[in-house]
């Protein structure tokens, strides 16, 4: 067995596929993941209320269904995982204290801290990981989340402290896999309690330094702090997060001092707010892209299956101007289908603003004067609508009659495309994809055609069967050189499928009162608020 251990390389494996795979393992002390966060010389003194402006409803606060990272910021603190991510995109034990992995890379055996309850006062241990993690899998619940974990084949408790996984089949990222919120352990007893049912917890019972308190549907969340937590204690008796779509809303809620923190601004007035005295700006970098996914298997908009009309779409997309006028410089143009901060990254080239190109692929799939439909949230991105209003306009540019772009709340909006290929509504549509961990196993679920709903998240109903083999090979492989290169030829056959039209990769922004210390942030574009403290 290969034990993972404070700062030192696995035997058997070179420097970089440790780093890869694990993501540069530190042991964290015995206060958890947020041990050091919110310490300072001044000692900071315990307060009431922090409140946060937040863009995105919830869809779910069950960690099997939540799809926004926004919604998983703020489940962190409620809801712990064996594993976890920290500001430099590091992997750090957090529930697990260490683990070891079999010589055939297909078991890992992990220990398990002791003495942590869980919120209800049922204890936390191995018996806890595996129904959690039996739920994950079960086929009748049905998380659309489940992605690459469905490579677990058996879990099982030895004893109280430690739980062992079996894999069907080698995954190098397996450890950094449980870092997804959608692997984080909640009490067993409360699956059937204060309304949860199996299939859906609707009040979420965890070990965080945060415990649940009411979630008021389009509204608002609430979070009280858990005085039994096991690591350190938060500085905030209660954390208050208000559901406001608009931009601009949320700005005014900080500057009149109605709020402590917001995410995502409006981009024209970063700068201004990096000059407040009274506010604090993080521009943080994230491992997210923005896109206009396409139906490629459209049955409304037939045209969109034609790789040479998706082609179009690039090419009549000035990116670059979207990323001057629209989010103000605070992103950058993608060059691949995936973030270049991840292992697996290459570089495949750019669809340059040409639309004579563009009229002339059109010209050539019989698609001039084609219509679309396009939808965007809003509030869930970083300048969301006004980029899919601006994609419209370049669009129309180049011929194409475009009806939109139309919005919706945030669940209305999961629901309109995340449905088998046969029930698909959808044409065009601005989302954003973030990885999970620093791999391109994560991001490479948006292109497995084995993974479209409900099996998965490839939303955009994207085939190409040599891409799945490709990912496959990618995915299994234990050679960092021969996963760098799978997922290499794999970019580039996506790249000029062109699924999608490819935008830009944004920096995930936070904008604070000047009176709130600690506020911080993790490259997986969540906030990490536990150990914020007035200044």
């Amino acid at each position: 067995m290969t034990t993972m251990a404070s700062g030192r390389t696995a035997r058997g494996m070179s420097r970089r596929q440790f780093i890869g795979a694990t993501a540069g393992l530190v042991l964290a002390s015995a206060c958890g993941t947020g041990a050091k966060r919110g310490t300072t010389s001044t000692s900071p003194k315990r307060a009431g209320t922090l409140r946060v402006a937040i863009g995105t409803d919830p869809n779910s606060l069950d960690p099997l269904f939540s799809l926004a990272t926004v919604i998983n910021g703020m489940m962190q603190q409620v809801l712990e995982t064996l594993v976890a991510i920290d500001e430099q995109g590091h992997l750090r034990p957090l529930l697990a204290e260490s683990w070891s992995i079999s010589s055939d890379n297909l078991t890992y055996t992990f220990m398990l801290r002791r003495g942590i309850m869980f919120h209800d006062g049922t204890p936390f241990n191995a018996h806890a990981v595996v129904a959690n993690i039996k739920r994950l899998l079960d086929p009748a619940v049905k998380s659309p989340n489940v992605g690459i974990l469905s490579t677990i084949q058996t879990v099982t408790a030895i004893d109280d402290y430690r739980v062992q996984f079996t894999l069907s089949e080698t995954l190098p990222p397996f450890v950094s896999a449980l870092s997804q919120q959608v692997a984080a352990i909640l009490s067993p007893a409360s699956f059937i309690q204060k309304g949860n049912t199996y299939g859906n917890i609707v009040y979420p019972v965890g070990t965080g330094p945060y415990q649940f308190h009411q979630f008021v549907n389009g509204s608002s969340l609430s979070l009280d702090r858990n005085p039994g937590y096991w690591g350190q204690k938060p500085y905030y008796e209660h954390q208050y997060f208000q559901v406001v779509p608009d931009a601009a809303s949320r700005e005014a809620l900080l500057r009149a001092n109605q709020v402590d923190v917001i995410e995502l601004p409006p981009p024209a007035d970063i700068a201004a707010l990096k000059s407040s005295p009274d506010v604090r700006v993080i521009l943080a970098p994230s491992w997210r892209t923005v896109f206009i996914g396409i139906n490629n298997l459209s049955t409304t908009q037939p045209l969109l299956r034609d790789v040479k009309v998706r082609q179009a779409l690039n090419y009549a997309v000035d990116k670059d101007a979207i990323i001057r006028n629209v989010v103000f410089n605070a992103a950058r143009p993608m060059t691949s289908p995936i973030p270049n901060t991840l292992f697996g990254y290459c570089r495949t080239g750019t669809y340059a603003y040409d639309p004579a190109r563009a009229r002339g692929l059109l010209a050539q799939a019989g698609a001039t004067g084609m219509s679309v439909k396009l939808i965007s949230p809003i509030g869930r991105y970083l300048g969301d609508i006004q980029a899919a209003e601006a994609v419209a306009n370049y669009l129309r540019k180049v011929g194409i009659k475009v009806d939109g772009p139309r919005t919706m709340d945030w669940p209305s909006y999961l629901a309109t495309f995340l449905r088998p290929p046969n029930e698909a509504v959808a044409e065009l549509y601005l989302l954003g994809w973030d990885s999970a961990y620093p791999d391109a196993q994560y991001y490479m679920q948006q292109f497995d055609s084995r993974l479209m709903p409900p099996r998965g998240l490839e939303e955009s109903y994207y085939t190409n069967l040599e891409v799945d083999s490709l990912i496959t090979r990618a995915n299994t492989s234990v050679n960092e050189t021969t996963r760098q290169q799978a997922y290499c030829q794999a970019e580039h056959l996506i790249w000029h499928d062109a699924p999608w039209i490819w935008l830009y990769n944004p920096d995930y922004v936070i904008a604070h009162s000047a009176k709130v210390g600690g506020v911080r942030y993790r490259p997986n574009e969540t906030f990490w608020l536990a150990y914020a403290y007035p200044t």
